[in-house]
């Protein structure tokens, strides 16, 4: 590649990432928003613990059929690019139409077997009687919910064929609606019932308002993406069944297996709740815990993934080889240095940072010491997460969907097992660092498998710059802790702004040693990035 094309292929990443981080950003800071509605209004009672074990299955299908990055999203996103746009709309309606028919028998069945699928998820909950009175409400969420799987297929085919067009504020932003039709719903809610809203005995309903949000929060997204489709000639709400069309058969051939290998990753979440449904108020602790590591995961997520998937499927032909590796490391390198300091910062500065997002009204210190615990766990885990989530992209890119499902079915029995062993010594934690092994493990065999499949990886170049990238996270880590407890001897740890207050000189103390680091490693991903943001800013 000329310096030329390379300098302007990196701006144009730049532009798509720029445009990715916005937009996921205003829908991530909804998403949190939502999330501290939730927990003012209900702690961690019933209605939300309930709701956390019926959104499994119907979240599990939104997140992976519908989610920016998942399977539907990728194989659209990997063929179409590929591909003239005239193909597009035939292209996009036949899988529409397949996809479509095929999960609306998922959400007849999903309504009527709620019963036995709730007690699947949580068998648990069917020994106390406090248990039960949870599992009364999941059945009516999850009957409530079902529809979702099938406006999860018809959002992520959406989704993918509007990014291999090079529209991306859409997809991004979109999570906004279903977090506003939900802090509406509580809102409303709130109004009715005042202060009785955190009383046990309206728990039936907060399950119901939280349920009627989350699926008209879907139907939003679906939507807002259907005129954007017309517009853009990519298809419209028509039946098609064209499907020997040669495009078709190719997403078909990486959409599969794909699911298949996304599915067996989320059942792995299926199996974490498994063992949360006998540890009390554990479902909650995850989902609270979990949305405080995957804001900014998800953000960094969109903005490293969306980006690079259409370039990883460009470079998939042999004679780009060495293009594609460099693109690699490039992704890698960028996920090293957005999540190793913030997983610093998260593993020593969690209980203020629980605190101070949630520690309100319903929501009480001791709660905070539980959900803390679990969220140390998540963030040690950031990196790992998404840098297997980079390496199963290139394989997709590379026409393979076979190899990451075949990995995630190990990775069940693997997780199954781990979360046995570590539940027992570390209780809910523990079912989170099952997780963490897990793609820890995964992502080592992808390394391995793509260092045959390239004809070789730069082992000794990518180890220099992880060592020193590793070495900077442990010095945030120290020196975040060692400036909270310097805070907290002169301060305290009492008060809002005061917990405020010690977590931004803290964390700035932190990322400020790392940004040292790094700038001292001279990284080419520093300066490219370094370099965008002062071109934004006329310096």
């Amino acid at each position: 590649m000329s310096e030329s094309k390379s300098q302007k292929s990196s701006r144009s990443l730049a532009g798509i990432a720029g445009i990715v981080a916005v937009a996921t950003l205003i829908s991530k800071i909804f998403g949190l928003v939502r999330q501290q509605a939730i927990a003012a209004a209900f702690g961690v009672g019933a209605a939300v613990d309930a709701y956390n074990y019926a959104y499994v299955i119907p979240g599990f299908l939104l997140i992976l059929l519908g989610g920016i990055n998942g399977p539907f999203h990728s194989a659209i996103v990997s063929v179409l690019a590929k591909r003239h746009k005239s193909q597009a709309a035939p292209l996009v309606e036949t899988i529409t139409t397949f996809v479509g028919g095929v999960l609306l028998f998922v959400t007849v069945a999903l309504i009527i077997f709620a019963d036995p699928l709730i007690d699947l998820v949580a068998p648990g909950l069917s020994q106390t009687s406090k248990g039960l009175e949870i599992r009364a409400i999941a059945i009516q969420q999850f009957q409530i919910m079902a529809p979702m799987a099938l406006l999860a297929g018809l959002i992520g085919i959406g989704f993918g064929a509007l990014n291999a067009a090079d529209m991306y504020w859409l997809p991004s932003i979109s999570p906004l609606f279903s977090s506003v039709a939900l802090i509406g719903g509580i809102f409303i809610l709130a109004l009715q019932l005042g202060e009785k809203i955190i009383q046990p005995e309206y728990a039936m309903m907060g399950g119901l308002v939280l349920a009627w949000g989350t699926l008209i929060g879907a139907i939003l997204q679906w939507l807002i993406q259907v005129p954007a489709l017309w517009r853009a000639g990519l298809g419209r709400l028509r039946f098609r069944f064209n499907f020997r069309n040669p495009g078709v058969q190719e997403v078909t051939k990486v959409m599969v297996p794909a699911t298949l290998s996304s599915g067996m990753l989320h059942i792995n979440v299926y199996t974490d709740l498994f063992f949360a449904s006998y540890i009390p108020q554990a479902a909650a602790s995850l989902a609270y815990s979990g949305l405080l590591v995957q804001t900014p995961l998800g953000i960094i997520s969109n903005v490293i993934l969306v980006p690079f998937l259409p370039i990883f499927s460009r470079l998939a032909e042999p004679k780009s080889r060495d293009e594609l590796k460099y693109r690699i490391r490039q992704a890698l390198v960028l996920t090293g240095i957005t999540m190793l300091p913030l997983s610093a910062i998260m593993v020593t500065l969690a209980l203020p940072i629980v605190r101070v997002v949630y520690e309100r009204y319903a929501f009480d210190l001791s709660a905070s010491n539980f959900v803390a615990s679990v969220l140390m766990a998540y963030a040690l885990g950031m990196f790992v997460y998404l840098g297997r989530d980079v390496l199963v992209r290139v394989f997709y890119a590379l026409g393979d969907g076979e190899t990451p499902f075949k990995i995630s079915v190990i990775n069940i029995f693997l997780n199954v097992v781990l979360d046995y062993l570590l539940v027992n010594a570390f209780g809910a934690p523990g079912l989170v660092l099952a997780t963490v092994g897990v793609n820890l493990i995964s992502m080592v065999i992808f390394l391995w498998l793509l260092d045959r499949k390239l004809d070789g990886l730069p082992w000794g170049e990518w180890f220099i710059v992880f060592a020193g990238l590793i070495g900077g996270a442990l010095a945030t880590g120290l020196v975040c802790w060692s400036v909270l407890l310097a805070c907290q001897l002169v301060l305290g740890n009492e008060g809002f702004f005061v917990l405020l207050l010690e977590l931004g000189l803290a964390s700035f103390s932190g990322l400020s040693i790392f940004g040292l680091i790094v700038m001292k490693m001279n990284l080419p991903e520093v300066d490219i990035f370094v370099g965008r943001i002062r071109q934004k800013l006329g310096i």
